[in-house]
């Protein structure tokens, strides 16, 4: 999905939210900002895998959105630190329960996957 498509005011709703959290890092980064400001370089090292390119487009984007503020400190080096805003704090609420039902679907997954039926030895007639 195009996140200008989730921009069309006759898009369902679900698909307009769903834009702004699209893709593999957001939701992370989403649940990090939840317990305080964060430095860059604290994001990339909460999240192995994460490079600095895909870091700072992703809250460009998240910025875009409202979700997250960006400040940056008058200091040498330069200091920027990112915070949730209240709209983002909102998002991450509203998406509380959809992670309760994830993590249910995932125990669901496990015990089938534990439970799985022993085949019958053949038998000898």
């Amino acid at each position: 999905m195009t996140r200008e498509r989730a921009k069309n005011p006759n898009v369902c709703g679900v698909t307009a939210a769903i834009a702004v959290i699209d893709g593999k890092w957001k939701t992370s980064l989403l649940w990090l900002l939840e317990s305080g400001p964060h430095r860059p370089a604290e994001l990339r090292r909460l999240l192995p895998g994460l490079s600095e390119k895909v870091l700072t487009q992703a809250l460009r984007e998240m910025e875009e959105d409202g979700l997250v503020h960006r400040e940056v400190h008058d200091v040498r080096p330069l200091k920027t630190v990112y915070s949730l805003t209240d709209f983002g704090r909102d998002l991450s609420e509203a998406i509380a329960p959809l992670s309760d039902w994830g993590h249910r679907r995932l125990d669901r997954l496990a015990e089938r996957t534990s439970v799985s039926p022993v085949p019958a030895a053949p038998s000898a007639t």
